[in-house]
């Protein structure tokens, strides 16, 4: 287990390392180099000089988040093989580089969608959060500008300018694409990359849906354990695993977090541990990381990963903006710290009283 904090690189994130390494426990940073768009080759030394910067201030790279995936891939076009291609370099280059997990998506348009990203909560501090009316009376094609309003000016992670600006076209191309075809695409991504994660040792971790239902009658694939157990199914190679994000998966009443943790032991190659409020079936609210503060039990989930002998990064998700931080929206140093800090003492206690209990 390797206590970390998302990074977005200097120039795009208000967090400094220096900032991260004072955090107590944290060791590590999963980052990416996020002025990339999707299907782009990354760069040697762009990665090596990420790589330096991350140590010279006390950290390690303990894996990247993301190397996003080009939508020719993901809707089958003639072009996917050419950026295929372009990702299996671009491992190669992090394999070379001694980086060893990549967590990524295979959604469809949005990675992610909230319809307020500053909602006032009763304490003062604000939070993303997801009102399904709301979306469901939104014209998709003014999310992106709708999002960036709310931003505090920072680049969204999954939500680049330059890609989203022509949603219209890209709605267009995935017309013909539901389920089914999105599954079979992301098998043959799979078939495709699993070569050179066996030769370099990359861990594939890949993010559930969020949220976890269907978002503008766009399709979804890993948003409940049957479906997960469906996209773990499609390869067998153990690189080939998931980023168990309690955040996405919590938004379900229905997912039984810690249940799942079990089913999948030896295939989660990444945890983001977080908690959020819901109101009813598709409404919900991030929330602080303890367990009081919303709907999830903090402690079953971390007990199910130390049972289940997970060993990977883990990392606190979105935090609260709180006593008066601007940052980019669920990114912000100040509540993501005390997160690390309430799940680094959970872990503790659980590992003792474990250690107690085998005398």
């Amino acid at each position: 287990m390797e206590f970390t904090m998302r990074w977005f690189g200097t120039g795009y994130d208000s967090v400094s390392l220096e900032y991260i390494r004072q955090t107590p426990g944290v060791t590590g940073v999963v980052t990416t180099l996020y002025g990339t768009q999707p299907g782009d080759v990354w760069e040697k030394d762009a990665i090596l000089a990420m790589k330096r910067e991350v140590e010279d201030a006390g950290l390690r790279v303990a894996g990247i988040e993301s190397v996003n995936i080009h939508d020719a891939i993901k809707i089958g076009s003639a072009e996917r093989d050419k950026y295929i291609d372009n990702y299996i370099t671009t491992l190669e280059r992090l394999g070379e580089a001694d980086i060893h997990m990549v967590c990524y998506n295979f959604m469809a348009v949005f990675d992610w969608t909230r319809s307020d990203l500053a909602k006032k909560r009763a304490d003062g501090s604000t939070v993303m959060s997801y009102d399904h009316a709301v979306i469901s009376a939104i014209d998709p094609n003014n999310m992106s500008e709708t999002l960036y309003s709310q931003s505090n000016g920072f680049a969204l992670a999954g939500w680049e300018p330059e890609r989203l600006a022509g949603l219209k076209e890209l709605f267009a191309m995935y017309k013909d694409t539901d389920a089914e075809k999105l599954r079979e695409n992301f098998r043959y991504f799979l078939e495709r990359i699993m070569p050179v994660c066996d030769k370099y040792d990359i861990n594939m971790a890949m993010h559930p849906d969020d949220p976890a239902w269907p978002v503008f009658g766009l399709p979804r694939i890993a948003t409940d354990r049957e479906k997960l157990q469906s996209i773990l199914a499609l390869s067998d190679n153990p690189h080939h695993g998931l980023t168990l994000c309690t955040g996405s998966l919590g938004t379900s009443p229905a997912n039984d977090i810690p249940a799942m943790i079990h089913a999948f032991k030896g295939r989660i190659h990444f945890a983001h541990v977080r908690n959020l409020r819901r109101a009813g079936s598709h409404d919900f609210e991030e929330s602080a990381h303890l367990s009081s503060d919303g709907c999830l039990d903090m402690y079953a989930i971390m007990k199910a990963l130390y049972d289940s002998g997970f060993d990977g990064p883990i990392r606190p998700d979105h935090g609260r903006a709180i006593w008066g931080e601007v940052a980019m929206p669920g990114y912000g140093l100040y509540d993501r710290a005390l997160g690390a800090s309430y799940l680094a003492g959970l872990w503790e206690a659980i590992t003792k009283a474990a250690a107690v209990k085998a005398i």
